[in-house]
């Protein structure tokens, strides 16, 4: 390797040395004892939500203020994360498959979308208070935490009699409060902080966050709970510029809010979310045969992001929705147990044959092949956006002992990852950053790259590492001669000597061929 002029200081060169074995072998000798790392927690979620923090993926929303209640902003690295994650779902979705439209509705809709779609009147949860500290809980959510308890102190009979009853509760129409309550009673379930057993009676309480639209005795709107709602009422305004015929879809990501009575586990649920759904509308008779077919799909999509496939199921719905005749939710096994990620559904012609009626405009269709009317059966993909991320950052977050030091990675696939490449000079010298910033510039035009002369190699390394970048690109002294750069992997700390001329393609390459590493 080119060790720079003969008149080097004998110090200087001995630094240079070091730094020279710390990209080719990060020799731990090279001191990582004040590496900013982030201390694995014995519980995976606690570390998962100082990691998004101190990375910049996540923080807490109006920090300065003290926050507010379950609302967070994405940060640097959580941006870069969210986009790669749309422009992914997107392409899955629309560029690949030519009978699925893009949709970009508006947040405020007319009121009268919410009374033809049930909203108004039944978008509720059941509603319970805590009399000692006046907190509110959804009874149901109590029950199935409850149940969940009794799995893990290995008393499965009694779970499942209880799981039973909470079945038959949520089936009850009517009579679903005083069940609720029942069960909560005899079981004799405790407020979860206080630890009290004096309970209020079950009430319904209505999601929906409402407003008003104009400056004086403004017209009552609510902001929209789901964006599902903005497809159906753009049925024909999305398929006949597009000139599409049943069967076809419309796919749309966009911002939702629910008044959730207990928001709290981080994104995982929250009062303002971000959804990526599609509707797919489809001949009556077919819908189950789709259905099918989307949650094949759907999974596959889950697992193409790099996700191990033991962490993934299928959940079939104890009970369904109003509208649907088929449902099941892909879950994910996050840090608080197996939990809903996307919902796949079969929501029959409920959603266009209620607009039809409220707005008295025709939302059915006429088929020129069969030549005949009739009003199309949807199947529903609808995926958590914010969930998703957090299913990202559960499952790549690893640590490993290097040399007697504590190595925190991130372990995205490549096309997910915030930065895909980060490229270092090794030192700030002999026009080393000139040649790291003009790769930088090149690399730039393909994918996110950044660049970083900050700190020893090692911490530069580690710094990536648990932000996950795939690649780190070191410009040293032999590139001055051989104009080739030290390419770094993340997963196997290996490394290569690549071209600058080919490193593109080479990047490109890895990504396409990536596995994660066990």
């Amino acid at each position: 390797m080119n060790n720079g002029p003969a008149s080097l200081h004998p110090a200087e060169a001995v630094d240079r040395f070091w730094l020279i074995v710390s990209v080719i072998l990060e020799d731990a000798s090279v001191p990582f004892a004040n590496l900013d790392s982030i201390p694995m927690s014995d519980d995976l979620f606690d570390t998962i939500v100082s990691l998004s923090k101190q990375r910049g993926f996540i923080v807490q929303s109006s920090e300065i203020y003290g926050g507010l209640s379950a609302t967070y902003d994405y940060g640097p690295m959580g941006v870069e994360l969210k986009r790669n994650v749309k422009d992914l779902w997107w392409q899955s979705m629309v560029y690949q498959n030519d009978d699925i439209v893009g949709l970009d509705a508006a947040i405020m809709m007319h009121p009268k979308t919410w009374d033809a779609s049930g909203h108004t009147e039944a978008f509720n949860d059941p509603l319970i208070d805590d009399k000692a500290s006046g907190n509110r809980y959804r009874a149901d959510t109590l029950i199935e935490d409850y149940i969940r308890d009794l799995r893990e102190e290995g008393k499965d009979e009694h779970a499942e009699e209880v799981h039973e009853r909470l079945v038959e509760a949520l089936n009850a129409g009517d009579e679903m409060n005083d069940a609720l309550h029942a069960i909560i009673v005899d079981e004799e379930i405790p407020a979860p902080e206080s630890g009290a057993f004096d309970w209020t009676d079950v009430r319904q309480f209505n999601l929906m966050f409402e407003t008003e639209m104009g400056p004086v005795d403004g017209q009552k709107v609510f902001l929209r709970p789901e964006t599902a709602q903005g497809i159906f009422v753009n049925f024909h305004n999305a398929r006949e510029p597009a000139r599409q015929h049943v069967p076809f879809g419309v796919a749309q990501i966009g911002k939702a809010f629910r008044n959730e009575i207990v928001a709290r586990q981080f994104v995982f649920r929250t009062r303002e979310f971000e959804q990526m759904e599609m509707q797919y509308f489809v001949k009556p008779g077919t819908e189950l045969d789709w259905y099918e077919k989307w949650k094949e799909r759907r999974m596959a999509w889950h697992e193409s992001l790099g996700i191990d496939s033991s962490n993934l199921r299928f959940h079939e719905h104890d009970q369904l929705s109003h509208y649907a005749n088929a449902a099941v939710d892909i879950q994910y096994d996050f840090p608080i147990g197996w939990k809903e990620l996307e919902g796949i559904h079969s929501r029959t012609d409920y959603d266009l044959s209620r607009h039809e009626e409220y707005s008295g405009k025709k939302m059915s269709y006429y088929d020129p092949w069969e030549e005949e009317r009739y009003t199309p059966y949807v199947v529903e993909t609808s995926t958590g956006l914010d969930r998703t991320l957090f299913m990202l950052l559960c499952d790549a977050y690893y640590e490993e002992d290097v040399k007697g030091d504590t190595r925190s990675v991130l372990q995205f696939h490549p096309e997910v990852a915030p930065t895909r490449a980060a490229i270092f000079p090794l030192m700030d010298k002999e026009g080393l950053p000139d040649i790291a910033r003009n790769i930088e510039d090149d690399l730039n035009q393909h994918f996110n790259v950044r660049y970083d002369e900050r700190g020893s190699m090692g911490k530069r390394y580690r710094r990536q590492d648990e932000a996950g970048t795939p690649f780190c690109i070191t410009v040293d002294f032999d590139t001055l001669d051989d104009q080739q750069v030290t390419v770094r992997d993340r997963d196997t700390m290996e490394q290569d000597r690549v071209a600058i001329d080919q490193l593109a393609t080479y990047i490109f390459d890895r990504t396409q061929n990536w596995e994660a590493d066990e």
